[in-house]
């Protein structure tokens, strides 16, 4: 069994855990009193567990309940389980956990375990696993992508994942460093962060509201293996930061966040686009994607490492080879200014401009609470099992927003906003 030695857990600052404990319930989930959290987690983060739910019982949390995972139990399954188990998930615990979002319980969701804890394992029980929870996770994930509940996610520095972070350091060093990272990118490194995040939001909501006044047809990417067109589905809305679920709650999903992202269109995207960052999919590391979309479809796939992966996430279903989510992000964001690759797309998707495979976000249309599954579709929203984020932006992309007359403005000039 792997654990922290005594010293490990020593070099994360308690102050600053607690500030992020605080500000995932006040800020990312902005709480409201009398109302459920169900939260997950590895075990590794009971630390920064226990610090949200004393947190959330302070704001006036009505039940808080935790359900862990463990990277040596995850391991066991994949070298002692029956073959057919990993077709199998547990379907009962999502109809659960849907029904507890139908009845207004807020997520929180804590990341932290080794990224490629996976790799190790063979690639196609990997995927048949995936796949398999990915169907059986559906009735709640619907829930989350139609912002039905406030909902949230932070970090926790894991030690295999600071050691994959910071490989040439001793644990302790790593997950010091990788504290450290963490607590900076989610602006808890400051005596208010609350106030932090105040700002921050601000600063976002004024990129959204230029794009959506704006109104773009669609948005043309320009760089070194890139010349992509992507159109934005009609009456699609552009949002960042705090956001307003179906319940009325204004919460920060994301934490951190450096993003402002919309719908593209699923029929509407055409040309050719590289990855400028690797993507960690359950426990696999993919590098070098290369595609190529016509009529909205990825009919070319290509990868240096982990093509077997990304070639069977495609397959998922028929939208996972089209896109569900466009995202803004400038080169210069503090993630990215750091150079750290978090191998976490929680943290590397607001160090680049990005895309999603897979299932869109209904909040991302005007009036999308009062949109049908079928309207959504309609309008261009893309519907599947999976909703993954790959990095597409560097200091050498300009992208320009393309009106339905043909004009351009530009956008994004060296990975920087134009204006």
């Amino acid at each position: 069994m792997n654990s922290y030695p005594r010293n490990v857990s020593a070099v994360i600052d308690p102050v600053k855990l607690d500030r992020l404990a605080e500000v995932a319930v006040k800020v990312g989930l902005q709480l409201r009193p009398g109302q459920d959290v169900f939260l997950t987690a590895p075990s590794r983060a009971l630390p920064l567990v226990r610090r949200i739910a004393e947190h959330a019982y302070k704001a006036g949390a009505g039940l808080v309940t935790p359900l862990l995972s463990d990277e040596e139990i995850t391991l066991a399954r994949y070298r002692f389980a029956r073959d057919d188990s990993f077709d199998r998930a547990p379907s009962w615990l999502y109809e659960g956990v849907a029904k507890a979002f139908d009845n207004n319980t807020a997520r929180l969701a804590i990341v932290g375990d080794d990224p490629m804890l996976l790799s190790g394992e063979d690639a196609a029980k990997v995927a048949r696993a995936s796949k398999a929870n990915a169907m059986a996770y559906q009735p709640a994930l619907s829930r989350i992508t139609g912002f039905d509940v406030n909902w949230n996610i932070v970090a926790y520095p894991g030690a295999s994942w600071a050691k994959l972070v910071f490989p040439n350091d001793d644990e302790e060093t790593a997950v010091g460093k990788l504290a450290d990272a963490i607590f900076k990118a989610s602006r808890v490194d400051n005596a208010d962060p609350i106030a932090a995040w105040t700002a921050h939001n601000a600063a976002l909501k004024t990129r959204t509201d230029w794009l959506n006044g704006q109104r773009f047809h669609a948005l043309h990417y320009s760089g070194p293996g890139t010349d992509l067109t992507i159109g934005l589905a009609d009456g699609h809305e552009w949002v960042g930061g705090a956001s307003t679920a179906k319940n009325g709650i204004v919460c920060n999903p994301n934490i951190p966040t450096e993003e402002v992202f919309t719908t593209p269109h699923a029929q509407r995207v055409e040309g050719r686009v590289r990855s400028t960052k690797p993507l960690s999919y359950q426990g696999t590391l993919i590098e070098d994607i290369a595609v190529r979309f016509e009529g909205g479809r990825i009919v070319e796939a290509t990868a240096s490492r982990g093509a077997e992966v990304l070639n069977k996430v495609l397959d998922t279903d028929e939208g996972a080879r089209r896109l569900g989510e466009v995202a803004l992000v400038p080169h210069s964001s503090p993630i990215s200014a750091s150079n750290i690759l978090f191998y976490n797309t929680l943290f590397d998707e607001n160090a680049s401009c990005h895309i999603a495979l897979g299932q869109c976000y209904s909040k991302c249309f005007v009036g999308g609470d009062k949109l049908t599954p079928e309207q959504i579709a309609a309008q261009g929203g893309n519907k599947s099992f999976i909703h993954i984020d790959w990095m597409i932006g560097s200091d050498q992309i300009d992208i320009d927003g393309v009106h339905a007359d043909g004009r351009r403005i530009p956008v994004f000039r060296k990975g920087e906003w134009a204006a």
